[in-house]
């Protein structure tokens, strides 16, 4: 049976649709059955970000209103096996009830071992949709204190709904400042927000420098956490520290 892990935010901007597709992506690479569901019916992308558009030729919209079978709706991902994903419906003149998608995803949960909904961000309607439909939430932020608070009151929500966990992934986490101590550190974020960090992952532009070789270290971390249990985070700073370090702090502090 599925762990159906809602993943939200409390803002546009962080990442977290990015997020979920590459964490389904770092799960189904461990043989992990994924199923990543596009639950934001306003500004659903998922399906552009898996590289899949192409390939979707029923939503969730079509199987609520019966037009085909939850299975027959799910995209599997050419390059990952492992990895299905259920595209959401730009439909802001239909109402879709908690119930109804809570359903399609109940009838998935048995043959899969994960379904990651992707949430429309803040907690609006579309949020208590998703939240309905999981067992386990996973709030997404920067670590920034316009995020944060946002995070926070998500979190304050989150836990007025029976969930079995709640914990929180740091994204765009730049070394840079954390060595220079002009980010907040792991402690100050999880003394802040109140729920465990599953895990960080480091900003773009080391991302870019690294030729995503981080990217991938990062997000094989979180879904071996997610699995496990374990909150091992990769070392981000390593390259920002001695001198090399030093150096590399100074031209990157211009941008």
């Amino acid at each position: 049976m599925a762990r159906k892990i809602v993943i939200t935010s409390g803002k546009g901007g962080v990442g977290k649709t990015t997020l979920a597709v590459n964490l389904g992506v770092a799960l189904s690479k461990r043989g992990e059955r994924v199923i990543v569901c596009d639950a934001d019916f306003g500004l659903n992308n998922a399906d552009v970000i898996a590289g899949v558009e192409n390939l979707v030729n029923y939503d969730i919209v079509d199987v609520i209103e019966g037009r085909c079978r939850g299975a027959q709706a799910l995209v599997r991902h050419p390059a990952y096996g492992n990895l299905y994903l259920l595209a959401s419906h730009s439909a802001p003149e239909r109402y879709i009830s908690p119930q109804a998608l809570k359903l399609v995803l109940e009838g998935l949960a048995p043959k899969y071992d994960f379904i990651l909904v992707d949430c429309p961000a803040g907690i609006d309607e579309g949020f208590h949709r998703a939240v309905a439909c999981a067992d386990e939430a996973i709030v997404v932020t920067t670590p920034h204190l316009p995020a944060l608070r946002d995070a926070d009151k998500v979190i304050t929500v989150l836990k007025s709904y029976e969930m079995q966990k709640i914990s929180f992934i740091a994204n765009m986490v730049r070394g840079d400042l954390l060595v220079s101590g002009q980010s907040l550190s792991v402690k100050e974020l999880e003394s802040i927000l109140k729920v465990p960090l599953l895990g960080i992952v480091p900003d773009a532009y080391d991302l870019y420098l690294n030729r995503l070789d981080e990217s991938a270290k990062a997000f094989k971390v979180l879904a071996s956490n997610l699995i496990t249990g374990k909150r091992k985070l990769p070392d981000v700073t390593s390259r920002y520290k001695g001198l090399t370090g030093a150096i590399r702090r100074y031209f990157k502090s211009g941008l």
